[in-house]
């Protein structure tokens, strides 16, 4: 599978793009915006030389991967793809319109990933014509670094694409773990309750977020604290994800604190608006 087309070039987009080509792997790197597919290659760049000067990777490699990752806006470059992944905004109206077109553009033998946080691959794959070639393939933050993928089997998915997207993974230098589609998945059912309870203690006055991130690094042996874990993920994904995970389950222990909302409505995203939990400047 060397022709896969990654959809959205943000943080996880171009993080998906970066460590396809860097596995040799040609790379259409679609979005709607110019300006963010630029801004995608800056960074991209900018990574591997990262890469580069650790060590990880030889001098002369960034221009080969570089070289591999094509960019435009027209959803058509994907056409041609074996793979899909799209790594759009986690708003299922935007995923749903995206992944009817994607069944209409690309071949029919064509695997469709979503690297959704929460939304329900079943949901996705309902938009489609090919159930079965529908998964998710939900990559860590950031993409480079992190080894999970969590490989989620919507209602209809196939063992064959299954079996395809797990060993993609694994030749990527990931693990992927295989689970089921429902709210959250486990990655953000498990955490997104932690974050929102660490929120609710900043809420009432329990204690500082600085006091708060430190009990869980120093006492649980956490590398960074809920908090600002919360302000790198983003304030309104973090939001996003609680609210499908409450509408989904239906429990009030899901219940998105009203101080993140606040936050989230004030525009205090985390670290891409410069202010959440902490400050950030620029």
């Amino acid at each position: 599978m060397t022709n896969i087309a990654v959809i959205g070039s943000g943080t996880m987009g171009n993080g998906i793009a970066h460590v396809l080509a860097q596995h040799g792997h040609d790379v259409a790197l679609i979005d709607v915006s110019a300006a963010a597919l630029e801004k995608a290659k800056t960074t991209i760049a900018g990574n591997l030389d990262r890469q580069v000067k650790k060590g990880t990777l030889a001098a002369e490699a960034p221009a080969g991967i570089l070289a591999r990752i094509t960019t435009g806006t027209d959803l058509a470059l994907a056409a041609s793809a074996a793979l899909v992944v799209e790594a759009a905004s986690e708003n299922p109206a935007i995923k749903f319109d995206i992944f009817a077109r994607l069944d209409a553009v690309c071949g029919p033998e064509a695997i469709l990933a979503s690297n959704t946080s929460s939304i329900s691959i079943t949901d996705i794959a309902a938009k489609t014509k090919r159930a079965s070639q529908v998964i998710g393939m939900h990559f860590m933050n950031p993409v480079p670094v992190m080894p999970l993928v969590e490989v989620i089997r919507g209602q209809d998915t196939s063992d064959a694409t299954t079996a395809t997207v797990v060993e993609l993974s694994k030749a990527l230098g990931k693990t992927p773990v295989e689970v089921n589609d429902y709210p959250g998945f486990v990655s953000n059912r498990v955490l997104m309750p932690m974050i929102n309870e660490a929120i609710f203690c900043v809420f009432e006055g329990v204690a500082t977020p600085e006091s708060i991130d430190t009990v869980m690094k120093l006492g649980m042996a956490h590398p960074m604290g809920p908090l600002a874990l919360a302000d790198f993920i983003g304030l309104d994904v973090c939001l996003a994800i609680l609210n499908v995970l409450h509408t989904g389950l239906g429990e009030d222990k899901y219940r998105p604190c009203p101080l993140l909302k606040r936050m989230v409505a004030a525009g205090h995203l985390g670290r891409k608006s410069g202010k959440g939990f902490y400050g950030y400047g620029k």
